[in-house]
């Protein structure tokens, strides 16, 4: 029986309103003019499918409300991620993309709800006792900036880190400064994202590593900045180091940045290093941007692809 504080290989994402996406592709079938696809959607949830495809136990802890969200929670079920949560009296957001021409268009966009006070708390108090049970847990995005106060972002990374959790976040905007101030123990952002809010003052390199002292400055113990089709850079422990997965064309550079999360908090997760976890998060990234899926690949794949992602001193590599 475990003791009190144990804490199995399992990733926590907290996700408080996954999205439904419906999407609209060419079809190759002569008989059908059109392929029309549902599938759950969000950050939240693209982390945590990649998660359990890596073979690591994961938890999603959100919302469900209305159509969207009882149509959400189904498809979530069947890509196999436990689910704990609650019904919310709003409704879950969703968005209609049309991919006939070869890019995404958005033909629809429905915002979720947000939860009411009684609602936050009932979620709240089922995030943190799953993170509690958890090695790792995952902030994801809210996807609305008036599904969850930003607070709550604090509140939870400060909660799960002063009671022995480990906590990555994958956020930007106002989550993310009230998610530095409870404490991160690794973030990952974006380049553009650092830009967009001041943090760097231009998307060179040196730019981007003055914003991650800062990030660090701020609250966060590592920081990884994706950089598009240029390699990624993580500030590690005060040094960084820059990660080159295999450069490869791609057919949809959407969920990348996902990917390189879940595999980060995969493999902690499962006791293995940061280092490892950029390995296998830059793998799981370029093979994604192979695929029309966001966060897809399979765990074989990836795990072969690790072996050839990069990762050296900034000093090796210029």
């Amino acid at each position: 029986m475990d003791s009190p504080g144990d804490r199995h290989q399992r990733v926590c994402v907290f996700a408080p309103a996954p999205l439904l996406t419906v999407t609209i592709e060419q079809t190759t079938n002569e008989r059908r003019s059109d392929e029309v696809h549902l599938h759950a959607g969000g950050q939240g949830f693209w982390i945590a499918r990649l998660v359990a495809e890596l073979g690591v136990d994961v938890v999603l802890c959100g919302s469900f409300g209305g159509e969207t969200g009882r149509v959400a929670r189904n498809l979530i079920r069947e890509e196999g991620v436990d689910i704990r949560g609650i019904e919310s009296s709003g409704s879950n957001g969703a968005y209609v993309h049309d991919r006939r021409s070869g890019e995404r268009v958005e033909a629809a966009s429905m915002p979720p709800d947000a939860l009411t006070r009684h609602e936050l708390d009932e979620l709240y108090g089922i995030v943190l006792v799953e993170a509690f049970d958890s090695a790792v847990t995952v902030l994801g995005g809210p996807h609305g900036p008036a599904v969850v106060p930003p607070s709550t972002y604090r509140r939870l990374a400060r909660d799960v880190r002063e009671n022995g959790g480990t906590v990555v976040a994958d956020l930007s905007g106002d989550p993310l400064r009230y998610a530095l101030e409870g404490g991160l123990d690794v973030l990952k952002v974006s380049d553009d994202e650092l830009c967009r809010e001041n943090r760097a003052t231009g998307n060179d390199a040196q730019s981007l590593i003055a914003g991650m002292h800062e990030l660090v400055k701020s609250g966060a113990d590592q920081v990884i900045v994706t950089r598009a089709a240029e390699p990624a850079l993580a500030l590690i422990d005060g040094s960084v180091v820059v990660i080159e997965p295999p450069r490869l064309e791609a057919a949809d550079h959407r969920g990348a940045g996902d990917s390189l999360t879940a595999g980060v908090a995969a493999t902690l997760a499962s006791g293995g290093s940061l280092l490892e976890g950029l390995r296998l998060g830059a793998a799981a990234a370029a093979l994604n941007v192979t695929r029309h899926g966001l966060a897809t690949g399979k765990r074989p794949e990836i795990e072969r692809l690790a072996p050839h992602v990069g990762v050296s001193s900034l000093e090796a590599h210029q």
